[in-house]
């Protein structure tokens, strides 16, 4: 038994050390893989042609909008985060991305009146920007330990739009830059050739590379695969058009256990294509989200309709088939009134 167990050993620390480098911001990703390429052996074995850096397909790069700044919140997400058609994300297209930049995020400290007066907008809407801002972003350096602290993400790509059809552009050039590719031919030449001590490091080293490619290509597929499913949702800015999606059917998808998705995605965002950024979890809503959120938009645009009229609808525009009393249930949840004061319809 314990001979079992130990030879268990090697194979439970990978997945240690896996699970480690999914949950791994960003930041800490790219600062690892460079002091791992900074490695006489890892240049070493590129002169072998041990190990190649190959370019990911259409990987393309963007300046993060927010830089510096962290997206937080207590939940997942804020509401106006994911909705492109907010007053808010209408409000930051129209001051334009230099100025926004230049008024509400860099460090020189501005009057609500400032901002307003150089952004040609209202002090009412400065004072709503500004205030978003606070709840949803802070500056990094100046972060302090709260007594219930929010939730901190690390944005990994921006969604931009060629054509009406989303794109992703990624953050860092240092993770984002290749994968690594082992020569399984050379590679045993080329240890053999090595003292046994140095022959021991190489392999460690591309052990680690390994489980840092893992971790690169399991999120590219799993951003790839948002990309397409939420191709309506993105090129509209309209949470309605967000199709369900749940962690258990992607990780089928993708070849992994639920466990290691939710532990890559549970501290990662994105950056929309109006500029706001959302927690990827936002972008998996599960299909009573979606239920909700149309509910919810029917309900404001019609507010005469009675709970059986609402659930007709959702059925006649959306294919969404409900019964009368989870339509009560739903609406009781998005405190849309009561049901005595519908009409009936």
């Amino acid at each position: 038994m314990l001979h079992a167990s130990l030879q268990a050993l090697p194979s439970l620390q990978g997945r240690l050390k896996l699970a480690h480098l999914l949950g791994m911001p960003e930041a800490e990703l790219a600062e690892l893989a460079r002091k791992l390429e900074a490695q006489p052996l890892f240049a070493r074995l590129q002169a072998a042609g041990v190990l190649r850096v190959v370019p990911f397909p259409k990987a393309f790069f963007a300046a993060r909008r927010f830089a510096g700044w962290g997206l937080r919140t207590s939940t997942d997400g804020l509401p106006e985060l994911v909705d492109g058609n907010c007053d808010l994300a209408l409000l930051m297209r129209k001051i334009g991305q230099e100025r926004f930049a230049a008024c509400f995020l860099a460090d020189a400290a501005l009057s609500d009146q400032e901002r307003a007066r150089r952004c040609g907008i209202t002090l009412t809407q400065a004072q709503a920007l500004r205030r978003f801002l606070d709840r949803a972003y802070i500056q990094e350096e100046f972060e302090r330990p709260a007594p219930a602290p929010s939730k901190a993400f690390s944005s990994v790509a921006g969604i931009g739009l060629e054509a009406g059809r989303p794109v992703l552009a990624f953050f860092n050039r240092d993770i984002w830059k290749g994968r690594y590719q082992v020569d399984e031919a050379r590679l045993a030449g080329a240890l053999a050739a090595l003292p046994t001590p140095q022959a021991a490091r190489a392999q460690a080293l591309l052990k680690r590379l390994e489980f840092i490619d893992q971790r690169k290509t399991t999120l590219y597929r799993l951003l790839e695969t948002l990309l397409e499913a939420q191709a309506d949702y993105f090129s509209s800015g309209d949470p309605e058009r967000r199709q369900p999606l749940t962690q258990r059917s992607l990780a089928v998808a993708l070849g992994v256990d639920a466990s290691s998705l939710n532990r890559l995605i549970s501290n990662k965002s994105v950056q929309l294509p109006w500029g706001l950024e959302a927690p990827l979890k936002a972008l998996m809503p599960s299909a009573k989200t979606v239920s909700l959120d149309r509910l919810d938009a029917l309900a404001r645009s019609q507010p005469g309709l009675s709970d059986e009229g609402l659930r007709r609808e959702l059925a006649r525009r959306h294919d969404i088939f409900l019964s009368r009393r989870s339509v009560t249930q739903y609406r009781h949840d998005l405190e849309l009134g009561r049901k005595r004061h519908r009409s009936p319809s």
